[in-house]
């Protein structure tokens, strides 16, 4: 299974997992309120923070049409998709600005372009990698023009069916990406437990050899620990100051405190996950002393005959295996025996 290698971190099985901070429209159309967030994401222990490079026209056009106006039961039915990108997208003039934040900070920033005109703008950034938004791995010319970059690729397969992940990889593939990744996501704002099935995770890595992770919109932390334990490498989360600064993506997003908490039990868990290991770890050998062996639990005279009453297995471990019960019992012992002495063979007579 390949690694792919953003920045100086390589992402994949056997590494460390990679958590990406999504600023998404947590902005609230605010630098500063920007900056704050990616400072954030470094103290919650983020390896990079994401953005998402559109704007309204690039996502979609003016109208009230109601094939333009959002409904089905989302977070923001009822306004038309140009409203929403207009107060949900990132200026692009901070974006270079909000990278040498980033980078100054230690973290990587990289992010889902919309449209060609974004991949030439994040280009000139000099952005380290790619994402592609669920709702884009279909959109295969920017894929294709995505892919040409040679950058690192990362690809949320929100609603996307196995075919249309196929297509989508088949495309990045033809056009130069040597380097790609997938991410397990479910398209719903936020998404619902029952909806997340993240079993699909192994399947992922098993069908398309290639690092998988989790773009979780799921409101908790949940989601991403389970996804760790099913062999998750990358982990999308969107990060907010604080839920009360209400915006698009606000209600799903994790407020600097529980992203730290996130991050601990993602660490947790990975190293909980360890290897592969039969036998004692270095703790655990301290305990084998406290496993059960054969003592003489009762006062015996020299030729007396061990029997279940005198002989039996008990805590600690100091005696003869108890492998060895059947051994012992009928034959004699071979000297007097004080109660609570560990049995060993010296004590069995050989007659």
């Amino acid at each position: 299974m390949e690694t792919i290698q953003i920045g100086s971190r390589p992402v994949g099985p056997g590494h460390s997992v990679y958590i990406v901070a999504e600023i998404s429209a947590n902005h609230g159309q605010k630098f500063e309120q920007a900056v704050e967030i990616i400072h954030a994401a470094r103290k919650a222990g983020a390896d990079a923070v994401k953005l998402q490079t559109y704007t309204p026209d690039t996502m979609t056009i003016r109208g009230d049409s109601d094939l333009l106006r959002i409904n089905g039961g989302t977070l923001w039915d009822g306004r038309t998709l140009h409203e929403l990108y207009s107060e949900a997208y990132m200026p692009w003039e901070w974006q270079p600005k909000l990278k040498q934040v980033a980078n100054e900070a230690g973290l990587e920033l990289f992010s889902s372009p919309f449209d060609g005109s974004a991949v030439d703008f994040l280009e000139r950034m000099e952005v380290t990698a790619y994402k592609i938004a669920s709702f884009e791995i279909v959109d295969l010319p920017l894929i294709k023009r995505i892919a040409q970059t040679g950058k690192p690729l990362i690809i949320s397969t929100g609603m996307a069916t196995f075919e249309e992940i196929q297509e989508a990889l088949t495309t990045a593939r033809g056009a130069g990406a040597t380097q790609i990744a997938l991410l397990k996501c479910t398209s719903a704002y936020p998404a619902p437990a029952d909806e997340m099935n993240l079993r699909t995770l192994p399947e992922l890595a098993r069908r398309f050899q290639v690092p998988v992770g989790l773009s979780d919109h799921m409101i908790g932390i949940t989601a991403p620990i389970a996804a760790v334990a099913l062999g998750a490498s990358i982990i999308e989360k969107h990060i907010t100051l604080s839920r009360s600064i209400k915006g698009p993506d606000s209600e799903f997003s994790l407020e600097p405190q529980e992203f730290r908490q996130m991050v601990e039990a993602v660490r947790s868990t990975e190293r909980a996950l360890g290897k592969v290991q039969f036998g004692p770890g270095v703790n655990e050998s301290k305990c084998r002393i406290f496993r059960r062996s054969l003592f003489v639990v009762e006062d015996l005279k020299q030729g007396q005959v061990f029997d279940e009453g005198n002989v039996r297995s008990i805590r600690p471990a100091h005696g003869l295996h108890t492998r060895h019960l059947g051994e012992v019992l009928g034959k004699h012992a071979s000297r007097d025996i004080e109660g609570g002495t560990p049995l060993s063979w010296d004590l069995v007579a050989n007659k």
